[in-house]
């Protein structure tokens, strides 16, 4: 079986490694969405990676969820990141854009003209969000018309397009973690009764719709999804998640997309539970493509997963924040560096690129 330290196909593009790097929302672009001069530094520190997937990035203003976080729809944010990319690839790194629209969790202060969010129902989270002032409890929500469906599903095209502009790799569609594409899956934020709502099989449209505008600018093995089927994260809930996953992963088939990277655990936790692997266990053998797990894995259980046929790569969060040389920490068995949780959001450069490597 495979290791984490062995080369992998994506596509048309072959991997270093198995050590992914998971999204990471640092908080730290500039007022306008575009990625501050240190976003250089960080993700070329990390390119070791076996892929870098980048932090969420906003694809409208109207995705916008959280202060200081970047966009992929302005002329500048296209350049910036133009530069972050050039700069990963001449230290041997591959990365991905992760596409993101929040839907609900939102702040009226964050978008245009103080427009209210927008999710498939107007129900308001139970969650906060990061606003000029501090914390506060996100705004309530309007549901999506069809047009404005419309309108979001031509936003993800031209994001995707832009991200192409830019030169990464490829993209991933951020389907997790209770923004707007999980909210569309999910009984507990979806109450439509058009042919976006209601049963699985509509519920996953939205999904289905939003992979092949993408597909319209990128080839399927530059694409992946991520997916968090039991994540309660951002006060999301449902009714029957394995019947919606099941149909979800069985429609995703249909695209030979690049990977499904499945989030196991909810927010913050350490490990995965019982029923997160069952449900992880049950999509592997559903799945017909790579398979990549995230969710508290250290380089042991990393290599267990791999060996016992559960993934075929692994993403790592908070190990990668603080550890940008990984792989090689991986393979070598050598101590990491602890995480500063204080920095995980917003700053400067101290919890963000101050991390140091192996000497």
């Amino acid at each position: 079986m495979a290791t984490l330290f062995d080369p992998v196909q994506l596509g048309s593009l072959v991997l270093a490694n198995r050590v992914f790097m998971a999204p990471l929302t640092r908080n730290r672009a500039h007022a306008d969405g575009v990625p501050s001069e240190l976003a250089t530094t960080y993700y070329t520190q990390r390119a070791s990676a076996g892929l870098i997937v980048t932090e969420a990035t906003q694809i409208s203003p109207m995705g916008k969820g959280y202060l200081n976080t970047p966009g992929i729809h302005s002329r500048e944010q296209v350049q910036t990141w133009s530069r972050i990319v050039d700069a990963v690839h001449q230290s041997g790194g591959r990365i991905f854009l992760q596409l993101w629209h929040v839907g609900r969790i939102s702040h009226t202060s964050l978008l245009p003209n103080h427009a209210q969010p927008v999710a498939p129902s107007a129900i308001r989270a139970n969650s906060q969000t990061l606003i000029a002032t501090g914390m506060a409890p996100v705004s309530e929500p309007v549901a999506l018309t069809a047009s404005g469906i419309k309108e979001t599903l031509d936003d993800f095209r031209r994001a995707a397009a832009n991200a192409k502009d830019a030169g990464f790799d490829g993209v991933e569609i951020h389907a997790a973690n209770g923004y707007l594409i999980d909210q569309f899956l999910k009984t507990g934020t979806n109450q439509r009764t058009d042919e976006y709502g209601g049963v699985a099989a509509n519920r996953v449209r939205f999904l289905t719709e939003t992979v092949e505008r993408v597909l319209e600018v990128w080839d399927s093995g530059q694409v992946g999804v991520r997916i968090s089927p039991t994540g309660g994260f951002n006060d999301m809930t449902d009714e029957n998640p394995m019947e919606t996953f099941s149909i979800a992963v069985d429609r995703l088939n249909n695209y030979g997309l690049a990977y499904l990277h499945v989030v196991e655990t909810a927010q913050n936790s350490k490990g995965s539970s019982e029923e997160d692997l069952a449900m992880s266990a049950h999509l592997r053998t559903q799945w017909k493509g790579l398979y990549v797990v995230n969710g508290g894995y250290d380089g042991l259980t990393g290599e267990e997963a791999l060996s016992n046929g559960h993934a075929d790569a692994v993403a790592y969060g908070r190990a990668f924040l603080a550890n940008p040389d990984l792989p090689k920490r991986l393979k070598l068995g050598a101590t990491l560096n602890e995480p500063d949780p204080t920095t995980f959001y917003g700053g400067d450069a101290v919890g963000y690129t101050s991390y140091p490597a192996l000497t």
